[in-house]
């Protein structure tokens, strides 16, 4: 398989492992709590639709909160797997792994941080019912700039290093 084919592989099934996680988790917390109407797909992703009325301020902001939730802790379990995903013998499945540690990585905080306002807020208008929407946008803005540190001193030498030795 070419470079260029398993990159656009490996993105594509990073998408849609985001997707499954993110909203997977909203799904879950959904279910847990009964509000649960539907899956809605939009453009090139989808969202679970709920009876918004029928949860507390605080339950709709744990709602929102739970995609990101689980982003960044499948980012931290791939982050701490790195090495001996970077043993893996199939290049595909490494260069899968490493476009999935990036969306989890980045997508949320990025998101959550600055993009959320050009979209309609999504899960930031619910967050902002558990702390001030000032106060999430910096978490999520100091979080993004962690895993940046932790993308360039950690993850990407870990990858190069793997695709180097084994081309």
């Amino acid at each position: 398989m070419s470079t260029r084919v398993r990159k656009y592989v490996a993105l594509l099934v990073a998408i849609v492992v985001y997707y499954i996680v993110h909203e997977g988790a909203h799904l879950l917390a959904a279910l847990c709590y009964g509000v649960f109407r539907s899956i809605r797909f939009v453009g090139v992703g989808m969202q679970v639709v709920i009876e918004e009325s029928a949860l507390s301020e605080t339950q709709l902001g744990v709602f929102c909160l739970v995609g990101a939730l689980a982003t960044f802790v499948v980012a931290w379990m791939l982050v701490w797997a790195a090495p001996r995903i970077c043993r893996m013998k199939s290049k595909l499945s490494r260069a899968i792994f490493y476009y999935i540690s990036l969306a989890m990585l980045f997508v949320d905080p990025v998101y959550l941080s600055v993009c959320y306002n050009f979209f309609g807020g999504g899960d930031m208008n619910g967050i902002s019912m558990l702390m001030p929407e000032l106060v999430a946008r910096l978490v999520f803005a100091m979080l993004f700039v962690l895993h940046i540190l932790v993308f360039f001193k950690y993850l990407l030498p870990c990858y190069k290093a793997s695709f180097a030795e084994n081309p």
